[in-house]
């Protein structure tokens, strides 16, 4: 059951960090990404936050990132992702299934990013949060209503990039949250993993951004 419990912990592509209490604490610091855990105002389940340096450019990492139809290749466990509504080039709606093992529940939400950057210091942002509406609910899925998340990505010399996630997922219905953070290092960890491995497909490797200045 530990893939359930990690599943958990990745329903977003990202959180408000002013809302955490006390101190990060370091959970793991394997192949380069490092994952901490904190306290989270009003909520049993931690917050989480992900530190690593990705070979690629800003431009790169936004493009994977905003990517959503082609998340499922690289986000743990998420079985099916597609655009709502494209507000703009760099502000999108959509929809994620995630699936769960029998007999718990799947679950979803629809999302919403926006991606900007600052024109001095070349730092990018990218907001995530769920939002109401668009998609029915689904008799099979437990929609998740509430996931802020964020992505900050710094440029570190030539294709080189420091990126900070930091996310709180509340997974929703009766799960114990104590088993919930006890495997919060793994969804994460691995969808690191493979998302250095999509950054050096063509697609993102040479991705132009109008947005986006590397």
């Amino acid at each position: 059951m530990n893939k359930f419990f990690a599943i958990l912990m990745l329903l977003y592509v990202n959180i408000a960090a002013a809302q955490t209490t006390g101190g990060w604490t370091l959970k793991q610091d394997k192949d380069g990404v490092k994952i901490y855990t904190a306290d989270y105002t009003d909520s049993k389940v931690k917050a989480l936050k992900v530190e690593c340096a990705l070979d690629a450019t800003p431009a790169a990492v936004t493009a994977a990132v905003m990517d959503i139809k082609n998340s499922p290749k690289w986000v743990y466990s998420t079985q099916t992702a597609y655009v709502v509504k494209q507000a703009s080039s760099s502000e999108v709606y959509y929809y994620t299934l995630i699936k769960m093992p029998w007999p718990v529940q799947n679950r979803d939400y629809v999302g919403h990013l926006v991606a900007h950057q600052d024109p001095k210091t070349r730092v990018v942002t990218i907001d995530g949060s769920c939002v109401a509406g668009f998609v029915p609910k689904k008799d099979k899925a437990v929609r998740v209503l509430n996931s802020p998340a964020k992505w900050v990505l710094t440029p570190e010399g030539t294709n080189r990039v420091k990126v900070v996630y930091t996310l709180h997922a509340d997974p929703g219905g009766s799960i114990p949250s104590g088993l919930v953070n006890m495997f919060a290092a793994k969804a994460p960890s691995e969808t690191f993993q493979k998302l250095k491995v999509e950054l050096q497909k063509p697609m993102y490797k040479d991705a132009k951004l109008a947005y986006v200045k590397d």
